[in-house]
């Protein structure tokens, strides 16, 4: 007879604790077997072999093997496509109930739409959970029921709804008896999966409360430690958004709106779906004739196209995966008005290689710097590079790590001269807006 079990599939949660589908999974009595599954239907479609999302997925999947198996329990970790998965599971277990949390970007819709429905045609139940998110996109809303599409209203109203069983954390670890009882299972190895490991270091998830606490001040100089770095813990789920809400609410509440800036960019795409098809939120804007000059693009890729600041941030992504927050600003508002480069084409790059990349924060903000986007600058307003350095990194420390042959003659001449670039953009965008 096929063991009697219930299903917890980890997708963007991987973690034992306060884990919302984990918690209501183990509550059931029935055992849990817990799996991962790394996904063809997206792995299939990476390019690079050594990317590092798939190399931190994996040491984090380890580290859970380790603690399950501690408890005398194991994780099952399969690499194929998730259907494929659960008609095998079907045939080896009595599978009461499959519970996991929430993924809203679109792939994840669509797959969990047909995963539900293969789960009903064999009599089994999923449950799926807010997890990822404090609200999803119909918990804040304006009094007349419609979306908010700027921002600070909207963090009003977040900050008004919440209550403290918002942020309260779900006792997992009281049910961890409720795992089902096996082996440690093998994994996969990321050579099998066609991957290499970079050996790269990640950023922790131990972040000092004096950093959140001097948030504020700190928060826009790339060249300290002023940022949490929690953005790849909080995208993949290795820590929780309550836990952090709850501190941030405590010590911070500029550190307290960037969290609330996840959940915005989330309800914009509940309510907006044009905006997961690649079209600007503000429709006007896909009137815009970007001149998307290939070679430049590549310049602005390898980080060099002579303005030091955007060079130092794309040399920093290419590196290590990551991008200070105010650079990625600068580094993207100069691909869309100095270069008139298609955000798109700036958004894809940035998806393609950036350790925390998130589609509806990085959509968000790609069309913030575009201009194109829910509550962004107006497209008159544009950054200069040498303001921007001037004022966020005065002594050139940030510069100088990433680009250290700067007053050389081996650096790059300026792809576009500032004012130059500035007058072209007016002219464009003032030409598509009056469509």
């Amino acid at each position: 007879m096929k063991p009697r079990i219930n299903i917890m599939w980890f997708r963007r949660d991987l973690r034992l604790v306060d884990n919302a589908a984990l918690y209501y999974a183990l509550r059931q009595g029935i055992p849990v077997i817990p799996i991962f599954v790394f996904d063809r239907n997206i792995l299939d479609t990476l390019g690079e072999r050594t990317d590092r999302r798939v190399e931190f997925i994996y040491k984090t999947i380890e580290s859970l093997q380790t603690q399950l198996a501690g408890m005398g329990s194991s994780l099952r970790v399969f690499y194929d496509k998730p259907l494929i998965i659960f008609e095998k599971l079907v045939t080896e277990y009595g599978i009461e109930k499959v519970f996991t949390n929430a993924d809203y970007e679109q792939y994840a819709l669509d797959r969990d739409k047909s995963i539900r429905e293969f789960l009903r045609q064999q009599g089994i139940a999923m449950h799926i959970y807010k997890d990822q998110v404090i609200f999803d996109g119909r918990e804040v809303l304006k009094d007349d029921n419609t979306p908010y599409t700027i921002f600070t209203p909207y963090s009003k109203k977040w900050k008004a709804t919440l209550a403290p069983f918002f942020l309260k954390p779900y006792p997992t670890t009281q049910y961890f008896h409720n795992f089902f009882k096996q082996q440690a299972q093998s994994l996969p190895s990321l050579e099998q999966m066609g991957f290499k490991a970079t050996g790269d270091a990640f950023p922790s998830s131990v972040v000092p409360e004096q950093l959140i606490k001097h948030y504020a001040q700190t928060r826009d100089y790339p060249a300290i430690k002023g940022t949490s770095r929690l953005s790849v813990h909080l995208r993949f789920g290795t820590v929780s958004i309550r836990q952090w809400a709850a501190k941030a609410k405590e010590l911070n509440d500029t550190f307290l709106n960037e969290l609330i800036w996840r959940d915005f960019y989330h309800s914009i795409l509940w309510h907006f779906p044009h905006v997961r098809r690649g079209e600007a939120f503000k429709k006007e804007y896909d009137a815009i004739r970007w001149r998307n000059n290939e070679e430049e693009f590549k310049n602005w890729c390898k980080g060099q196209t002579g303005y030091p600041i955007v060079d130092a941030g794309m040399r920093e992504l290419n590196a290590t995966g990551y991008m200070h927050n105010r650079v990625r600003m600068i580094t993207a508002s100069f691909l869309t008005k100095h270069l008139l480069v298609d955000w798109r084409w700036g958004e894809a790059y940035f998806a393609q290689k950036l350790l925390d990349y998130d589609f509806a924060a990085n959509n968000g903000g790609w069309q913030w710097s575009a201009g194109c986007g829910c509550d962004a600058a107006p497209y008159f307003r544009i950054f200069s590079p040498a303001a921007q350095t001037k004022k966020f990194d005065p002594e050139l420390k940030y510069i100088r790590k990433w680009v250290p042959e700067l007053d050389t003659p081996g650096y790059s001449q300026p792809v576009v001269n500032h004012e130059v670039a500035r007058q072209r953009v007016l002219q464009v965008y003032k030409q598509a807006l009056k469509q």
